[in-house]
């Protein structure tokens, strides 16, 4: 009888579910992640509980006076924070997007252009890189409690965030409307609104409502740090373990999601 060789090759997908497995039960061993404990029944009693003070959600009307005034102030702080935010990404965008270059029209080298764009690729990296959070426990600390803080705290992150991906989106476009335009004279903003501009422009506002929904739910957590909204409302209702407030709450954040989102399709029904 002839043995077959063992084929590692056709099994080595077995090795590596056996390797993520194995790295996955000390990553949460070290975190002291034990699914089993959400099952005691002390842990689901407790649970229950919770949860049990979310309802019925309170509608009194001076809440919701209360709560109407937060959300406004939300969308406010949302819709400042990514319009600050817009303002610094475009042009950061400009300035880093290869396809806006002399040297990649005519396949030369810019060596002066290019330390530049990466210049400003590291303002964006080191805007992006800090979370909106941490912009707003430091701009509290030297503005002080209210909105100011947000929507200053959003503009910086959002602006590397926005700044990054306009360019990549940018970059991602049919080269040949780029080049046809150039080398008929055509100048970088010419071909930036005649031909990157109008071959992304779906993909661009998609993807700036997109970053208002993120913005919008982003006000949750800066509201735990003071920096206003109905985030700080939640916080106010959580500390005085008023669950119907806090429930309402929840329920106004989901409107709002929904509310991005149908401006968003909405959008996008227009521009096609």
């Amino acid at each position: 009888m002839i043995k077959k060789k063992f084929d590692f090759s056709s099994h080595l997908w077995a090795v590596w579910v056996l390797f993520v497995l194995f790295s996955m039960f000390f990553l949460l061993d070290s975190i002291e992640f034990y699914p089993w404990l959400l099952f005691d029944k002390k842990s689901i009693d407790l649970t229950l509980l919770f949860f049990s003070s979310f309802f019925p959600p309170d509608f009194s009307f001076d809440f919701l006076l209360l709560v109407a005034d937060a959300t406004i102030q939300t969308i406010a702080i949302a819709t400042a924070g990514l319009t600050l935010a817009f303002l610094i990404a475009v042009p950061a965008a400009i300035l880093i997007c290869n396809r806006l270059s002399v040297s990649h029209v005519d396949e030369s080298r810019d060596f002066t252009g290019g330390i530049l764009r990466y210049f400003f690729r590291l303002i964006l990296i080191t805007l992006r890189s800090v979370p909106e959070l941490v912009w707003a426990l430091i701009l509290v600390r030297v503005l002080g409690l209210g909105p100011t803080a947000g929507v200053i705290a959003i503009a910086l992150t959002y602006g590397g965030m926005l700044g990054k991906v306009y360019a990549e989106i940018l970059e991602s476009s049919d080269s040949s409307y780029q080049r046809n335009l150039s080398f008929n004279g055509a100048s970088g903003f010419q071909v930036l609104i005649f031909a990157l501009v109008p071959q992304n422009f779906l993909e661009l506002v998609s993807y700036t409502v997109y970053r208002w929904e993120c913005a919008i739910r982003s006000t949750v957590v800066l509201g735990f740090v003071g920096a206003g909204g109905l985030g700080q409302e939640l916080e106010n209702s959580m500390k005085l373990f008023k669950g119907s407030e806090v429930c309402t709450i929840l329920i106004i954040f989901i409107l709002l999601v929904f509310l991005s989102d149908w401006i968003s399709k909405w959008l996008r029904k227009k521009i096609i």
